[in-house]
């Protein structure tokens, strides 16, 4: 009982009405009055620091003054911290490379096959589970197309100029002397071109770079998808300038000369040129 009777004594002081008058000093004359109590003075102290921390938290969260908090990363640290995470990831793969490199060097002195980085598949997923079908849209649309270009004249000549490569411009890869010709008949497939040491290999058409990588015969060797279905071959480089997929212009550097792998007779590129799967004299085109 005593509680409760203090519990509502103190309820009913808190609610106790007061006025607050502000006379005017020369005439005593009343201005202002407010009637309050201690409830409505805790409710509007209350109500301010509320909407205090609600703006102070606003500020901080959308505007740039969270910056000027000490401790609070500002645009440059923040900038900072992605340029070192990007750093870190590229190192990361530097160091694998290393790593794969420091393999190789062991595989090779093991008389082991290395193992190539840039070239690994997933071994793991199944090709020959996959399917291709056919859809009713991709028929229709065929259909459309060939529709449209029955009478197109220009199409049957872009045919016909596929196999004419005398009106294509082969870049000679290097200069230097010949000294072993496109023989198929003793299965050698390409010319062997002998030039100065370091000298630059170039691509000899515009492409894509198909395959860049070390066999233990061929040692550095390099091939590149031309249009027209044509292949070429760049064998026992020194070092490889290009990745695969990297897209190469005709002239563009894409190794240096060297006499990596057994087969190697000295410094020499082995060069090779392949239409649809089979092997053409690289003579017959290009002056070396």
């Amino acid at each position: 009982m005593v509680k409760k009777k203090g519990t509502k004594k103190f309820i009913s002081r808190i609610k106790d009405k007061y006025r607050l008058v502000i006379y005017r000093d020369s005439t005593f004359e009343e201005v202002l009055h407010f009637r309050l109590s201690k409830l409505n003075i805790f409710s509007i102290i209350g109500s301010f620091v509320l909407l205090l921390i609600i703006g102070v938290t606003f500020l901080i969260a959308f505007t740039p003054i969270r910056e000027f908090i000490p401790g609070y990363p500002d645009g440059n640290i923040r900038r900072n911290i992605l340029m070192n995470t990007i750093k870190l990831d590229s190192l990361e793969h530097e160091l694998q490379i290393r790593d794969l490199y420091f393999e190789n060097l062991n595989n090779i002195i093991s008389g082991k096959e290395p193992v190539n980085f840039e070239n690994s598949q997933d071994t793991t997923t199944r090709y020959e589970n996959i399917s291709f079908t056919k859809s009713v849209y991709d028929s229709i649309l065929r259909r459309q197309i060939e529709e449209e270009e029955q009478y197109n004249l220009s199409i049957f000549e872009d045919r016909q100029s596929d196999n004419n490569f005398s009106s294509m411009h082969f870049f000679a890869p290097v200069k230097g002397l010949v000294t072993n010709p496109f023989n198929a008949g003793e299965n050698h497939y390409g010319t062997d071109i002998v030039a100065a040491p370091n000298e630059v290999v170039a691509a000899t058409l515009d492409g894509t770079v198909i395959m860049a990588i070390w066999t233990l015969e061929t040692g550095s060797n390099i091939q590149i998808q031309h249009k027209n279905n044509l292949i070429s071959v760049y064998k026992h480089n020194a070092e490889l300038l290009k990745k695969v997929g990297n897209i190469v212009k005709a002239g563009e550097a894409i190794a240096i000369i060297g006499s990596s792998g057994e087969l190697t007779t000295g410094i020499h590129l082995h060069f090779e040129l392949w239409y649809n799967g089979k092997p053409i004299n690289p003579e017959d085109y290009i002056v070396f």
